[in-house]
């Protein structure tokens, strides 16, 4: 299974107090498990305390990754079968900043975990710089701390 989606997501940047709106190229693949660095990353943003955080990490064994945000990208959309227990209190971006920083500690990037009707939808990998990474970081990498 291959083929193009579009995806048109609205960022908000508030060094400018205003949204970027940008189009994304979602490059569907064959459904398949999340490879252990995807999984390391979402078990790391989940293991925080926030209301819903107990059934997402529930749906971790039931996470298929669905599509790619693009040729190369380490942004993935995800699909999480029906069994997974829903978590209510989650859609948008899940409430955990996941700061990444490179080895001399230089700020690099961020991990976005989002959710969908109570379902986790989506990693997406924001980095900073001209060249987008084609994996996610080691969570060695990444800070995370709940969003107040």
């Amino acid at each position: 299974m291959s083929g193009l989606g579009i995806k048109e997501d609205r960022y908000y940047r508030p060094e400018r107090g205003d949204c970027l709106e940008a189009l994304i190229v979602a490059v569907a693949i064959t459904p398949r498990p999340m490879t252990p660095g995807e999984r390391a990353v979402v078990e790391l943003i989940l293991a925080e305390k926030f209301p819903g955080a107990a059934e997402l990490r529930d749906q971790i064994d039931f996470v298929k990754v669905i599509a790619k945000w693009g040729e190369g990208s380490a942004s993935v959309d995800l699909r999480v079968s029906q069994d997974a227990p829903c978590s209510p209190d989650s859609s948008g971006v899940i409430p955990v900043d996941a700061t990444v920083t490179d080895k001399s500690g230089s700020l690099f990037g961020e991990i976005l975990l989002w959710a969908t009707d109570g379902y986790l939808s989506a990693i997406e990998y924001a980095w900073y710089g001209d060249e987008p990474p084609s994996v996610l970081p080691d969570v060695e990498m990444i800070s995370v701390e709940v969003r107040s």
